[in-house]
């Protein structure tokens, strides 16, 4: 009898150690809702899932939760995918930033590039065009009469901002050629003055330097001609519904994740220069107040 009982519990004992080991494994990674982070789609969604991904594998590292990175298909879809909760944490442009803070209380700007403090777009011609890079502001006043595209009709740096400084040279929408166009990226901006489709585009002047950089762009077929002023643009955006997930702190412990970024550890390195800046900085909602005035006086924020 005692040897039918102890064969017995040696047969349970794979059951019980399996049982285990699953309930563990459920706890460690099913139970556990993931950060889904996402980003304005500004540029080819293949540069942009390779360094976004690799992001989300460094914050899972620090986070030690599960991090995922969910691509969207527009500024729009950005906005609205972080206002119904299904995006946690997303990096927007300075408009869209404060377009998706105005609509979730409580969210929070936590972290920019070192470079996003004194950002710049760059306003971009057709050689064949014969326009000379302008030497102030107030030459804006040639383009007058040309074709124009900017980016995305959300973008800060691609439409916004630029808008602006034409509005402030005295050069209004309407006195382009034709209607002014929207790319969609500042890829494609670049892509179609190139190509003499727009005599004149304007867009991200660090994506510009990139693509420069990486012989991507025909600099016997386009030119810069003006660089904007400084102003505030990208930044990490996070929603507030992340405390009740992971903790009154997590915010915090996200923001660290970001400052933490160092370019003398080589696996970082590669996710700085990815997002083209030297470190993350902290930042705050209230810089992002002259965006908003410029927002609402353009009726992109209402």
């Amino acid at each position: 009898m005692r040897k039918f009982i102890a064969s017995g519990l040696l047969l349970l004992l794979p059951i019980v150690a399996c049982s285990s080991t699953e309930t563990g494994s459920v706890k460690g990674t099913q139970q556990v809702k993931p950060l889904i982070t996402g980003a304005i789609p500004d540029q080819d969604p293949e540069k942009l899932q390779r360094q976004y991904s690799k992001l989300a594998t460094y914050l899972q590292k620090e986070l030690n939760i599960p991090v995922q990175y969910k691509p969207v298909t527009d500024y729009t879809a950005a906005v609205t995918a972080f206002k119904v909760g299904d995006l946690d944490l997303v990096w927007f442009g300075g408009l869209t930033g404060v377009q998706a803070r105005l609509q979730v209380p409580g969210a929070q700007a936590i972290a920019q590039r070192d470079v996003d403090e004194k950002f710049h777009s760059v306003f971009i011609a057709n050689k064949k065009t014969g326009i000379k890079p302008l030497k102030n502001a107030k030459d804006l006043q040639q383009l007058k009469g040309r074709t124009l595209t900017f980016g995305s009709e959300s973008s800060t740096s691609g439409r916004l901002m630029p808008q602006y400084f034409l509005q402030l040279a005295g050069v209004k929408l309407t006195d382009f050629k034709g209607q002014v166009g929207f790319s969609g990226d500042h890829d494609k901006t670049i892509k179609l003055v190139e190509a003499g489709t727009y005599q004149v585009g304007a867009l991200n002047e660090k994506v510009w330097l990139k693509r420069v950089s990486a012989k991507e762009v025909d600099l016997n077929k386009v030119q810069p001609i003006w660089r904007t002023p400084t102003y505030y643009d990208y930044h990490w955006v996070i929603n507030p519904q992340v405390q009740q997930r992971y903790g009154n702190d997590f915010i915090k412990k996200v923001q660290n994740a970001f400052l933490k970024l160092d370019p003398k550890i080589p696996e970082q390195k590669e996710i700085l220069d990815l997002l083209q800046a030297q470190k993350f900085i902290p930042t705050k909602n209230e810089n992002y107040t002259q965006i908003e005035k410029i927002g609402r006086e353009i009726g992109k924020i209402k």
